[in-house]
């Protein structure tokens, strides 16, 4: 291991603090109907917080609305403490798609590259169409945010990006 492997290993924290919020009209309908609602991509970074072995602090569904996207991600930050929140959906460029237009005038510091490679790596799964994805990260107070598009192949793209590197940008963003 390098001193800088070393360096990063020593400030990371252990136990991150994760909440996972998918944003879908159609499931918060299905949920505030009492239905049980499948939500693969939730279930999908669930899975992967718990091979990590990430605190899941929370899993929810919300509305496509610009104030209720908001309310809850505030929620997740700062009552239920959360580290990192992923918000899966919501992303695309239909009208109700609103997740990044609720989510990045909160921002202190946005995460520019993370779009970046995102948008790379779809490109290299399913070409063209991936100029039609919109994947934000960035922070708020310390903390990070990561919009995702809510398919289940881009949940696991943006998680393979972020989850190597999760402790080591919560320690950077802390400080």
């Amino acid at each position: 291991m390098t001193s800088h492997q070393s360096h990063r290993k020593a400030a990371a924290p252990q136990k991150i603090r994760v909440s996972l919020i998918t944003v879908s009209t159609s499931r918060f309908a299905g949920k505030s109907k009492g239905k049980k609602m499948i939500d693969g991509s939730g279930d999908i970074a669930e899975s992967s917080m718990i091979k990590t072995k990430h605190h899941l602090v929370s899993k929810d569904i919300v509305d496509d609305q610009v104030e209720m996207i908001r309310a809850l991600l505030l929620k997740n930050l700062y009552e239920k403490e959360a580290d990192v929140v992923f918000l899966l959906g919501g992303t695309g460029i239909a009208r109700r798609d609103v997740t990044l237009e609720a989510v990045k005038p909160l921002l202190d510091k946005e995460l520019e590259g993370f779009g970046e490679i995102f948008r790379f790596l779809s490109y290299q799964d399913i070409g063209a169409p991936a100029i039609l994805s919109r994947a934000l990260g960035g922070s708020i107070d310390g903390r990070l945010i990561f919009c995702l598009p809510g398919s289940p192949n881009a949940v696991k793209t943006g998680l393979q990006i972020v989850l190597p590197e999760l402790s080591h940008a919560i320690s950077i963003a802390r400080s």
